[in-house]
This record gives C-alpha cells, sequence and structure tokens, in this order.
C-alpha cells in the first residue's frame, strides 16, 4: 500500500468556526462554495457529478469515501459539479473488480480539492443546529485572516443563478429518434439518469438550453415537456419560468423534478424560500397522499415551495409531502396533465419507489396522443 503524505487542511465557515484535516493526495489548493452534507452510504460519484450540486462544498457522513472506486459508467453529468469533498476516512485503495480507476484518480482528472480526517460527525452536528452556509476548505492554514476575506466575497446561495453554468449550451438529442414519443426537456442542471428513464420508455428526447423560449421548444412538436433538475434559487430563472406558464398553457403533459418542480410552483404564482437545511441523502421518507403509501427517495435540495400558498391555490393540489418536515413534496394541476416532485424518482443508485412518476408521465402522454 502506497504511503500517501497527508498536509494539514481546514474547513472555515462563514461564521467563523473552523474544522481542521488532511488534504486529499497531499494536494495543495482552496475551494469555496456553499457546505452541505448528503447522508447516503453509496453513490458519492453520483454525487459528485450531479449538476444540483454546482457550487456546493460536500460533507458525506458516510465514514469511508472511495473504498469502491470509481467507474465511467457511473456519473449523472460528464464531470464533477461539486466545489470540493470533505470527509471522515478517504480511501486511496478500493476492493471493486470492475472500478475504472481509484477515486483519487478520479477527482484528480476533474480538479477537484478535497480534505479528510475532518470530524464529520460534529460538523454535521454544527450545521444542522446553524444551518447551510458558505464554507472555504484550504491548506493555507497558516493565514486564517486572509481566508476569511476571501470568504466574504463569496455570494450567498439565495438569489443566485447557476442553471446557465451547467446547462448545455446547444440543443441535443437523446435516445431512439424512432421511438413512440417527443419530450421537449428544459436542461436546467439535467441529471443523465432522468435521460435514460425517459428513452427507456419510448422517448427520443430534445434536450434544450436553460434560457429556450417555449416557442422554440414548441417547434420540435412534441408530446410532452420536462422541466430538470439544477442548482441554485429557482426565482432567478425567470426565463424558464415563463416557458412554463406557457406548458402549463400549451395543454400537453408537464412534469418536473427538484428545481424543475419549483419552477413550475413559481409559475402557478407559488413562492419559494431557502430551507434552514436541504434534504440531501438517498432515504427520505414521503407520503404519498394520493395512495396513502409511503415512500423511501432521494433527495437532493436546499430550496422549497411555499405550503401555506399551495394549500390555498385554487388549481393545486399537494400530493407529496416529507414526512420529517412536512414540507411540500409533491405536487399536481387539478384540470391539467401538469405534475412535479421535490425528489429524484430517477435515483442511481438510490430507492426506486419512486419511478411510477415516469410511468404516470408517460399515461398522460398516450392518454394525450389518443
Amino acid at each position: 500500500m502506497k504511503y500517501h503524505e497527508k498536509k494539514k487542511a481546514l474547513l472555515l465557515l462563514a461564521d467563523g468556526t473552523i474544522f481542521y484535516g488532511k488534504a486529499v493526495g497531499g494536494k495543495e489548493g482552496t475551494a469555496v462554495g456553499e457546505v452541505c452534507f448528503n447522508t447516503g452510504m453509496t453513490g458519492y460519484q453520483e454525487i459528485f457529478t450531479d449538476p444540483s450540486y454546482f457550487g456546493q462544498l460536500m460533507v458525506t457522513t458516510n465514514a469511508h469515501i472511495g473504498n469502491y472506486g470509481a467507474h465511467t459508467d457511473e456519473v449523472e453529468s460528464d464531470s464533477v459539479k461539486i466545489a470540493g469533498l470533505i470527509c471522515k476516512n478517504f480511501s486511496y485503495e478500493y476492493s471493486r473488480p470492475d472500478a475504472s480507476m481509484s477515486l483519487l484518480e478520479f477527482l484528480n482528472n476533474n480538479n477537484l480539492f478535497a480534505i479528510s480526517d475532518v470530524d464529520t460527525r460534529a460538523l454535521v452536528s454544527y450545521i444542522r443546529d446553524n444551518g447551510a452556509m458558505n464554507a472555504l476548505i484550504s491548506t493555507r492554514v497558516d493565514e486564517i485572516d486572509a481566508l476569511k476575506e476571501e470568504l466574504k466575497q463569496v455570494p450567498s446561495m439565495e438569489g443566485l443563478e447557476l442553471s446557465s453554468k451547467v446547462s448545455t449550451k446547444e440543443p441535443y438529442y437523446y435516445g431512439d429518434e424512432n421511438s413512440t414519443y417527443r419530450i421537449s426537456a428544459l436542461d436546467i442542471g439535467i441529471k443523465k439518469n432522468i435521460l435514460r428513464n425517459l428513452a427507456k420508455r419510448g422517448a427520443y428526447i430534445k434536450v434544450f438550453p436553460y434560457n429556450t423560449s417555449f416557442e422554440e421548444m414548441e417547434k420540435w412538436n412534441p408530446d410532452g415537456y420536462f422541466i430538470s433538475n439544477g442548482p441554485g434559487d429557482p426565482e432567478p430563472l425567470t426565463d424558464a419560468i415563463t416557458a412554463a406558464k406557457k406548458m402549463i398553457n400549451s395543454d400537453k403533459p408537464l412534469f418536473g423534478i427538484c428545481l424543475g418542480h419549483q419552477v413550475l410552483a413559481l409559475a402557478n404564482g407559488v413562492s419559494t424560500y431557502k430551507m434552514h437545511n436541504g434534504h440531501r441523502g438517498i432515504n427520505h421518507p414521503i407520503l404519498n397522499l394520493v395512495t396513502g403509501k409511503g415512500e423511501i427517495t432521494s433527495q437532493n435540495h436546499g430550496f422549497a415551495i411555499n405550503k401555506e400558498e399551495t394549500e390555498a391555490h385554487p388549481e393545486l393540489e399537494i400530493t407529496h409531502t416529507h414526512l420529517n418536515d412536512h414540507t411540500v413534496a409533491g405536487i399536481k394541476m387539478k384540470e391539467k396533465d401538469v405534475f412535479s416532485v421535490q425528489y429524484h424518482p430517477e435515483a442511481s443508485p438510490g430507492p426506486h419507489d419512486a419511478d411510477y412518476l415516469f410511468d404516470q408521465f408517460f399515461d398522460a402522454i398516450k392518454t394525450g396522443k389518443n
């Protein structure tokens, strides 16, 4: 087993609190972003490549990260999207026979700075009590005052538009062009597994940039519309909100996931807010209010929609609620085939309790075509 030199490193929170650790791979560097934590026991590679995490420093609560290496197929986008990684034990060696490389190689290939040997139990407890906030990780452990000044310049996640950083620059196609159905998807940070789930159900998808107009998406003559997940605050996405209003008025089926769920709510005049701590993990309990059944779900969001406004809205119905804090986890329009969820039915890896939502979307499309 190769010896890895570990340089001293630290995590500096916006309120001045400091946690100490070591730089992974002996690398020197500094990374900034909003600190958040994910409670998943597996799926670290999918987490790191999820566009919804763009601009965030990820704390992994699982004690060991890297023990099964990295695989070229287990990604949700073309590159790492988190701003930096914070963990307890980083595994330089891996035991999975079909892994493509070690996690260290994967992080180095993506130029990601990471620190380990941090007391993540204490850190997560602190974040839970004090809320998500901006933070900085660095090997410049003797420059605390300078780092504090740098951290002050980092913009708050609230009000921050990030979809433009992760969305496709040009439209592209996904799936078999001879498929039965055509879907126009608005990419505000779309995950690859969403496209896989749409395609395997018989859809040919055209994926459009985050600021595409409804008129441009309509030209493709789709059977339905989809609004993806993504990072940042939904309120600055004025183009997406305008497009969503017109999608609703088109009377074609519309499905939104995560940030797409929030955009759909805003299109209906329901406000959103930044949560004290978001939901990030693969074991979040949801109650389906339509069926009365519970679902274990994968979630990744730091914003939510206003529950009171949704309940009072004459055209909306709450379909799912989060059992831990009773936030809104799903909505639908009463007179249209328009619905959305705050969680990820395409979870990979993760629970598959909610993948019926894709079937529900296609049932609406089939009905519309007939």
